[in-house]
C-alpha cells in the first residue's frame, strides 16, 4: 500500500511540474485552452468577442469569419478543421493569447487536437482570417507532428498566402504566379538579395529578421507554392496531403522546388 502511495505521488508530482513547466513556456496555449471561463463573451463557443468589443458588432464580424471559412473550404476542396476564434479588442489581450505584440493574427495548435485563430483589432478580415485557418486546416489534415517537423516553414507560409489577397489579389493561377514573381523581384532587388528556400525553413528562419527580410521571405513563399500549384492543376494539393498522409517524405510528396524560375516563368509567359 506505502508503494502504491509514493507511486501515485511520483505521478502526480511529475504531472504537476510537466504542467507548470508547459505553462511557463506556452503560457498563451493555457490561455486560449481556458477562454470559455474568461470574460470573452461566445454565444456558440467558438467565436469568442473582446469584452471591449459592443454586441451589435458581433454579428458584422461573424460574418467576416465565416467568408474565410468559405475560402478555406474552398481552396482544400472541403474544410475539416474548426478553431475557435479569439477577436482581441486591445494589444495586452492579444498578447496574452498570441504570446506576440507582432501580426494582425496568429495560429495555435496542440498535439491533443485543440486549435484557434487570434486576431488583433488589425485583424478582422477575410485575408487574415483565411491565411490563419489555413495553417490549421493544413495542421488538421496532415497531424501535429508532421506538420510541425516535416513541412517547412516556406510552405506553410506559402500555401497560406494563396488565401490571402493583402500583398497579391489574383485569384486565377497563372495571374497570381505573375503577380508573385512580381512582388518577388521587388522585394529581392531583381534577385540580387535572394533567399533560398532552405533558408527560410523555420520559424525562426523565416521572421527572424527585419520588415524587408520578412517581407522577402512571404514574397519567395508565395511565388514557388504559386507555381507549384500551377503545374499541377487543381488536384495537385489533395495528391500531395494523401502523399503527406500516408507517411511519404515532404521532399518526395512536394517534388521538384523552382525558387528562381526566370527560365520557366518566360515559357509560362508565351
Amino acid at each position: 500500500m506505502n508503494l502504491r502511495r509514493k507511486l501515485i505521488r511520483f505521478f502526480l508530482t511529475g504531472f504537476i511540474i510537466l504542467l507548470g513547466s508547459l505553462f511557463f513556456l506556452y503560457p498563451q496555449i493555457f490561455y486560449c485552452e481556458l477562454i470559455a471561463f474568461s470574460d470573452f463573451q461566445s454565444s456558440d463557443k467558438k467565436v469568442y468577442f473582446s469584452p471591449d468589443i459592443k454586441s451589435t458588432q458581433y454579428k458584422k464580424l461573424q460574418g467576416i469569419v465565416a467568408q474565410a471559412e468559405a475560402r478555406v473550404d474552398s481552396f482544400y476542396n472541403g474544410k475539416i478543421s474548426n478553431p475557435k476564434i479569439i477577436i482581441c479588442q486591445t494589444q495586452q489581450q492579444y498578447q496574452k493569447y498570441c504570446s506576440s505584440t507582432e501580426g494582425a493574427g496568429c495560429s495555435i495548435g496542440t498535439p491533443w487536437g485543440s486549435s484557434y485563430v487570434i486576431l488583433s483589432a488589425q485583424g478582422m478580415n477575410t485575408d487574415v482570417i483565411a491565411h490563419e485557418m489555413s495553417h490549421i486546416e493544413l495542421l488538421k489534415r496532415i497531424g501535429w507532428w508532421r506538420t510541425t517537423n516535416d513541412i517547412p516553414q516556406w510552405f506553410n507560409e506559402g500555401l497560406a498566402l494563396m488565401l490571402d489577397r493583402r500583398f497579391v489579389r489574383e485569384i486565377a493561377p497563372r495571374d497570381r504566379y505573375r503577380a508573385y514573381r512580381y512582388e518577388w523581384r521587388y522585394y529581392t532587388r531583381n534577385g540580387r538579395d535572394l533567399l533560398l528556400l532552405k533558408d527560410i525553413s523555420t520559424m525562426r528562419e523565416f521572421f527572424g529578421g527585419g520588415q524587408r527580410h520578412v517581407m522577402s521571405a512571404y514574397m519567395t513563399a508565395g511565388m514557388e507554392v504559386s507555381y507549384w500549384l500551377l503545374l499541377r492543376r487543381e488536384a495537385g494539393l489533395q495528391r500531395f496531403i494523401t502523399k503527406m498522409q500516408s507517411g511519404t517524405s515532404f521532399e518526395e510528396a512536394y517534388g521538384p522546388m523552382n525558387p528562381h524560375h526566370f527560365k520557366d516563368s518566360k515559357k509560362i509567359s508565351e
